[in-house]
């Protein structure tokens, strides 16, 4: 299964966020749950596991060469964090020097 199948088959966009993507797998396994219907739920399965994981969708978008899915978008959901340590450290760096 490629990624667009794997999005086509969760009902998502290229652009689609890890929450998109969580909520889309989540109203499907509840319309084919694994007691009604084992081999769409397994397949649905399949397809979250490969698009929750970044690391494994951005390998997939750079080995697919679709310019549909870009990169970045995964990393909407990333926040950033901003380490300050200060004037202090500096000041020890430079006197040592």
């Amino acid at each position: 299964m490629t990624e667009l199948e794997a999005m086509a088959l969760l009902g998502i966009g290229a652009d689609a966020g890890e929450d998109a993507v969580r909520a889309a797998y989540l109203r499907k396994v509840s319309e084919f749950p694994p007691e009604r219907d084992p081999e769409q739920f397994e397949k649905i399965r399949d397809a979250y596991a490969m698009l929750r994981d970044r690391r494994a969708r951005a390998q997939n978008i750079l080995r697919d060469g679709n310019p549909l899915p870009k990169l970045d978008t995964l990393l909407d959901d990333v926040v950033r964090k901003r380490d300050f340590v200060g004037p202090k450290l500096w000041r020890e760096v430079l006197k040592s020097k």
